[in-house]
């Protein structure tokens, strides 16, 4: 590998760091996207049923905060109503609105930094190729000039020109391609769980208006 790194010249660190990065980021999401963590399976039938007969306490309340990102939605509508026992369907509606648009944002979190790496990866690697072009071209060159002398030309440099040019277009693929596969995964993974919490709001909404005194 250092080998590689030594043939590709200085062009491959910026892949290096973003490969780092994105295989950081792509942990961090596999972690943080879990099931559990976001929808679980009965949260919403469990936080119904503990509200059958009244708006849980205070403390019920911060611990389905803390449960999962749906439970912070949920917990929200109890806050809502627990602030104002009379609260409108719309106040009720609009406060977990509000709470679901925060969810959004903390399941798009880092998103946007997968897909600059798989945007990023493929220049960062024709830059590369460019640099190790303008290699190949200084190698051929003569004292007298370019092409002044014939077979003048600079073996190695013209290897070294090679290797910049193939390494750092291979290497910026080998970012970019599973860059973008994480991206488009997460992506679909996040927009299956906004319409499962969409759908569950919805549900816990109509089960609030029923509440109010």
């Amino acid at each position: 590998m250092l080998s590689i790194i030594q043939a590709a010249g200085w062009p491959i660190w910026p892949l290096i760091i973003c490969s780092v990065l994105g295989m950081a980021l792509v942990i961090e999401r596999f972690i943080s996207l879990k099931t559990t963590k976001i929808v679980p399976p009965k949260l919403l039938e469990e936080a119904i049923m503990v509200s059958r007969n009244g708006v849980p306490g205070a403390d019920v309340v911060t611990q389905l905060e803390q449960n999962s990102v749906l439970g912070e939605v949920l917990a929200s509508g109890f806050r809502a109503l627990n602030n104002n026992p009379c609260a409108s369907e719309d106040d009720l509606r609009s406060s977990l609105e509000g709470a679901g648009r925060k969810a959004a944002a903390k399941l798009q979190r880092y998103l946007g930094a997968i897909a600059t790496i798989a945007s990023a990866a493929p220049l960062l690697g024709l830059l590369g190729t460019v640099i190790g072009m303008i290699e190949i071209f200084g190698s051929q060159a003569g004292e007298g000039g370019m092409g002044a002398v014939p077979g003048g030309g600079n073996p190695g440099q013209l290897a070294h020109g090679i290797s910049i040019a193939l390494y750092n277009t291979a290497f910026g693929l080998i970012v970019a391609i599973p860059a973008l596969i994480f991206w488009r995964y997460f992506r679909a993974r996040v927009d299956d769980y906004l319409l499962s919490m969409e759908l569950a709001a919805e549900r816990f909404a109509r089960h609030l208006v029923s509440l109010r005194k």
